[in-house]
């Protein structure tokens, strides 16, 4: 059976296997390092996937080696394990070493950080589920034989995931409460979507109300100790499983802006929509705004747009929701900013806003942002005329807070107010405003 995750930091070696050189292993040691292990040595192959042990018998024997003198307690492999692969290593490995693939290293970043009980039943279930194959690929054959008896390791996994997944749909779902509810208050929801690293936190930082201007560009440069903020925000891949949510005012309107979990690079979509909760989010969004790395290579752009572009489709995002951000354009030359575009252009589709190169960090384009966002929240125009008394100025106040107001017009003891917003708003407004009379 596969041996437990450790409580405590752990000494960790990485393998990674890559049809071709250079072996990269940046990004997956600073998952690693964001799960708070150590990073203690990595081993590298370069060829195909061994069917049997991953990285072929003599590379294995090496990580071994590495592994005891090392004193590593953990190995994190940087790929999807078959649940015989992952036998095989776990047993060439020194005693009581723990092995983990990508996959199961992501769901250990998501159990740390689930807040909620409905977040941490979906990370459990999202464990199990994971781990299920690689219990009965670690079982004996006495063992495969009465996977269905009661009190079999098997059997408890296979009945906790029922469970789970009773659970999960007896819980009520508080979100969907809390966006009805800040619709019925007149706000437009805004949901930011992407992969880890993108900048939308920064993104986040740069719409939001709470902070001013300036503050935004002191948070952009420093963290109060000569760091990079935006970069310290970026290095913590999965700071939370749940979202956060800041309040902004877009051209007038007020908005709920939430930053939802990134996208990591071959996570199983299976896995990723175990995170429902996360991802509902841009389900339910009146805009939801897609930012991309244009610094990645342009093979990565191109795979990580298409491959975010699908995960919306599949959570029911309508295509003429979405406001495409091709940040970091800072880093890139005319002709390759020219390349990005074309390739933004080939793969969004037609009812999309059109692709905005941006520099969120140093706010280059972020009013072009800011409009792709205000042009698509449902709207409507409405005309009221009340009498010009104190509770006929409230709904004024009113209409202020939770609208677009063009004009207010005084023509003795009448008010004409005109005005622009959600629909759900101005019907709202407009039941007040026939109670005058």
């Amino acid at each position: 059976m596969s041996r437990s995750a450790p409580t405590q930091t752990a000494r960790t070696v990485i393998a990674k296997r890559s049809p071709n050189a250079p072996v990269e292993t940046d990004e997956i040691e600073a998952l690693v390092r964001a799960n708070g292990d150590d990073v203690v040595a990595t081993v590298t192959q370069v060829g195909p996937n061994d069917s049997g042990t991953y990285l072929g018998s003599g590379k294995l024997e090496e990580l071994a080696t590495v592994v005891e003198e090392q004193e590593a307690g953990r190995v994190v492999v940087d790929g999807e394990l078959t649940p015989d692969q992952h036998h095989t290593i776990e047993q060439r490995m020194p005693e009581e070493t723990i092995v983990v693939d990508r996959y199961r290293l992501v769901l250990e970043l998501f159990e740390s950080q689930a807040g909620t009980r409905r977040a941490q039943l979906q990370v459990e279930l999202a464990r199990l589920r994971y781990d299920l194959p690689r219990v009965i690929a670690a079982a004996d054959e006495g063992m495969l034989n009465q996977q269905t008896e009661k009190g079999s390791r098997i059997y408890d996994v296979e009945e906790r995931i029922d469970r789970l997944e009773t659970k999960l749909e007896e819980l009520p779902e508080p979100a969907e409460q809390f966006r009805q509810r800040r619709r019925e208050e007149g706000f437009d929801l805004v949901t930011l979507a992407g992969y880890t690293n993108a900048g939308k936190s920064t993104l986040l930082h740069r719409l939001a109300d709470e902070m001013s201007l300036e503050d935004r560009d002191e948070d952009a440069h420093s963290d109060g100790d000569g760091k990079d903020a935006t970069a310290a925000i970026e290095d913590r891949l999965f700071e939370t499983l749940e979202t956060t949510t800041r309040r902004a005012t877009l051209e007038g309107r007020p908005a709920l802006v939430t930053d939802t979990v990134g996208f990591v690079d071959d996570l199983p979509h299976d896995l990723v929509e175990s995170f429902s909760s996360t991802l509902s989010e841009a389900a339910a969004a009146d805009v939801v705004v897609l930012v991309v790395d244009a610094g990645d290579s342009l093979e990565t752009f191109r795979e990580r747009l298409s491959v975010s572009l699908e995960v919306l489709d599949a959570q029911g995002v309508d295509d003429d929701r979405i406001v495409p951000v091709l940040n970091k354009a800072e880093t890139l030359s005319d002709e390759e900013r020219r390349r990005r575009s074309s390739v933004a252009a080939d793969l969004i589709p037609e009812s999309a806003a059109d692709p905005i190169l941006a520099s969120l960090l140093e706010g280059t384009n972020l009013e072009a942002v800011r409009s792709a966002i205000r042009e698509r929240f449902p709207e409507e125009r409405a005309t009221l005329r009340l009498p010009n008394t104190d509770d006929a100025m409230s709904l004024v106040s009113t209409a202020y807070d939770r609208t677009t107001v063009e004009s207010v017009d005084y023509e003795g003891e009448t008010v004409t107010l005109t005005c622009r917003g959600r629909p759900s708003v101005l019907e709202r407004l407009q039941g007040r405003a026939e109670k005058f009379g």
